[in-house]
């Protein structure tokens, strides 16, 4: 198995009055993808900007591959490539001159690093463009780049998807999963767009008012996920009462057009068909729908008070 690579102890962080983070205790394995997920002011930024010794925690602590980390420990970052909410880049330097300025700062002695990366993340096109010209998607490669270029064991990223578009975020799901896969990089990784945490990440963590809510395997999601049945008869109501009659939960989809079954029977709608037809009631449509990732957090976090 494994050992752990991103461990924190019972991270905390205040702001005056405010408890941005608090006992935030994660292990995570080499060679995993962790999604980390949260409303916006969560806790999310503010853990990760502790992982990367960015600001100090008022308790506990963070390691990296068994080393503290702190502001003075540069040696870190030879290990770990990172990108927290915006890239920055300096704007009248093109592409290709902000990257060498990072395989200058990391020490890099192959100089065909900068040119290499530009084509992993594909910015072939604007090597020689300033950065004050791309776009706000190619800003984000930029940024992906520089995370990318020395190699690093481990990545953490917030938020890597922001200006992406649908092409680009396929492309940069399929870049992270064959770095975990076959060089066991291992992805710490904070997203709004759950649907691809759900595609992408081992492990999911969900964050909520500053404390870490439940961390889940994402292949057990299926089985954790609420399912409903959505039936469709040309006599609802009397239908409504039948299936509360049999000890179905029962009610009305949201424009009334339907009625909704929810709790374990939801998920044989054979029977539901079969008790219909057979007293008579006539069946229009039997649809079930299974919650993702995004109905499973809101339904999480909105279970907290």
């Amino acid at each position: 198995m494994a050992a752990d690579v991103i461990i924190t102890e019972k991270l905390g962080k205040r702001y005056g009055k405010v408890r941005a983070v608090e006992a935030v205790s994660l292990s995570i394995k080499g060679g995993e993808i962790y999604g980390f997920l949260g409303l916006n002011g969560a806790g999310k930024t503010t853990t990760i900007r502790m992982l990367l010794a960015m600001i100090k925690p008022d308790t506990g602590a963070a390691y990296i591959n068994g080393q503290k980390v702190h502001a003075g420990n540069y040696r870190l970052w030879e290990q770990a490539g990172c990108l927290v909410e915006t890239a920055r880049a300096y704007p009248d330097l093109t592409v290709a001159e902000n990257l060498e300025i990072v395989r200058r700062m990391h020490r890099i002695n192959d100089a065909k690093a900068v040119n290499g990366v530009i084509e992993k993340l594909r910015l072939t096109p604007f090597r020689d463009r300033k950065a004050k010209a791309l776009s706000l998607g190619n800003v984000q490669r930029l940024g992906l780049a520089k995370a990318f270029i020395h190699h690093p064991q481990i990545l953490v990223l917030d938020e890597p998807s922001n200006g992406l578009d649908p092409a680009g975020i396929v492309e940069i799901r399929q870049l992270l999963l064959d770095m975990a896969r076959n060089d066991g990089v291992t992805v710490f990784i904070s997203s709004h767009i759950l649907s691809e945490i759900s595609r992408l990440a081992d492990r999911i963590g969900i964050i909520h008012q500053g404390r870490i809510l439940q961390e889940i395997q994402t292949s057990r999601l299926e089985e954790l996920s609420q399912k409903r049945l959505l039936v469709k008869t040309c006599g609802l109501e009397d239908t409504r009462l039948l299936l509360e009659q049999k000890g179905y939960e029962v009610s009305y989809s949201a424009d009334k057009e339907a009625l909704v079954v929810t709790g374990k029977t939801a998920a044989k709608p054979e029977i539901i068909a079969a008790l219909l037809v057979q007293s008579g009631h006539s069946l229009t449509m039997l649809k079930t729908e299974e919650e993702d990732l995004e109905g499973y957090f809101l339904r999480i976090v909105g279970g907290v008070q």
